[in-house]
């Protein structure tokens, strides 16, 4: 049996989706810059596009720019936010210990100019207060960038909550919100969030594509220069055919999501609670506020990467928390920032399910899981040197 269960690395893309490009490709493919009659049919597709994907979110046609993935919208998103905060002498953002690197890295960049950047501790259930976010907020806070729920171990965090805040207190409110949306209702005006982030590959549409949110009236920097693309605010010709293919896709998603989650989380709950019965095993991420297709578990005594590999085998195509696919020993900073210590960190493994999954799908994982685990275990020293009692169990 074949089973894809990566769906937050990325997602099959829908058969709307693919229809939904294919008149861009041959029939209306002009540039939406050029004057000509065929240019203007391109220049209305893109129009139309953005005013469904607006709809999507609660938002105005005119606060929506396309960038290529949702990295890009979050560099644009940070960086305009801190240039503005700058200029009024406000060097101060703030974010969460286990947010994506598109997120972190740039933030990494800002403190190198002299930002000062505050991680905020997300606990043993890899979630954040609001309360927590308005004790940090300073005289100085420009930005507060906090991701809508966790691409590794699938937590939703209270982003309208935040969001209130952060309005209240006159702050810029940013969110990651690449693993939500489609997924979980967003609407950006309830929920007083000035700048989202999302990627269409994450909701069964192109690869390539994504939308930078911004509130009218913030005045977003430029990090790529060229024509006067998007309001003037990203250079280079827009990808029609991706764009028409995320906004049909998104449209599909929203229209579908609390069929799609009512059943995804059942499957999710099932192979939660299987997976609860390998010993010394542990759930990672909030059990309650979580994604509906969301798995994430340590399991003491292996390494991840060969249960990939074994799981793969086996025709399971999974990920994990640990670092392997950058050629890092270095365990996932999202499973050290919920208190996961080194050595469980790397028996990790994520289990992403979409609504196209199966019941049946499930029951195979959860016969092929234990099988590998307990293969694993069976040919550590480690776990020999825990089992006989030399050393001691981190997971109970």
């Amino acid at each position: 049996m074949k089973v894809y269960a990566d769906n937050a690395a990325t997602t099959k893309m829908s058969k709307h989706a693919i229809e939904a490009m294919m008149p861009y490709f041959d029939e209306i493919y002009a540039n939406p810059s050029s004057l000509h009659s065929e240019g203007q049919r391109a220049a209305e597709a893109l129009l139309d596009a953005r005013e469904r994907i607006g709809a999507c979110l609660g938002c105005s046609s005119k606060e929506i720019y396309f960038t290529s993935g949702g990295s890009e919208a979050d560099n644009q998103a940070i960086i305009s936010a801190a240039k503005i905060g700058a200029r009024k002498g406000k060097k101060h953002i703030i974010s969460t210990a286990f947010e994506h690197h598109a997120v972190l890295h740039t933030l990494d960049k800002l403190k190198k100019e002299g930002f000062d950047i505050e991680l905020l501790p997300v606990g043993e259930k890899g979630n954040i207060t609001a309360e927590q976010v308005a004790n940090a907020i300073r005289e100085d806070t420009c930005l507060v960038t906090v991701m809508y729920a966790n691409n590794e171990i699938g937590s939703v965090l209270p982003i309208a909550e935040i969001g209130k805040v952060c309005k209240d207190k006159k702050v810029l409110f940013h969110t990651d919100a690449v693993q939500a949306a489609g997924h979980i209702h967003i609407n950006v005006k309830d929920e007083n969030i000035d700048m989202l982030s999302l990627a269409a590959h994450k909701f069964h549409g192109p690869k390539g594509v994504g939308v930078l949110y911004s509130r009218l009236g913030i005045p977003l920097v430029n990090v790529i220069e060229g024509g006067a693309q998007e309001r003037g605010k990203r250079g280079g010709t827009e990808n029609l055919p991706g764009i028409m293919g995320m906004a049909a896709a998104l449209e599909d998603a929203c229209a579908k999501i609390d069929e799609n989650a009512e059943k995804v989380s059942f499957l999710r709950d099932k192979l939660i609670k299987g997976l609860s019965k390998i010993e010394h095993s542990a759930l990672n991420g909030d059990d309650v506020n979580r994604l509906p297709g969301n798995v994430s578990f340590c399991f003491e005594g292996i390494e991840g990467e060969s249960l990939l590999l074994l799981l793969d085998e086996k025709g399971i195509c999974a990920s994990s928390g640990s670092a392997c696919t950058s050629g890092s020993l270095d365990p996932s900073h999202v499973l050290l920032a919920i208190g996961r210590p080194h050595e469980v960190a790397h028996g990790s493994l994520r289990l992403t399910l979409c609504e196209s999954n199966t019941e049946e799908e499930v029951d195979y994982i959860l016969k092929c899981v234990p099988e590998v685990v307990n293969y694993l275990r069976n040919m550590s020293p480690l776990w020999h040197d825990k089992v006989s009692g030399k050393k001691e169990f981190f997971l109970k």
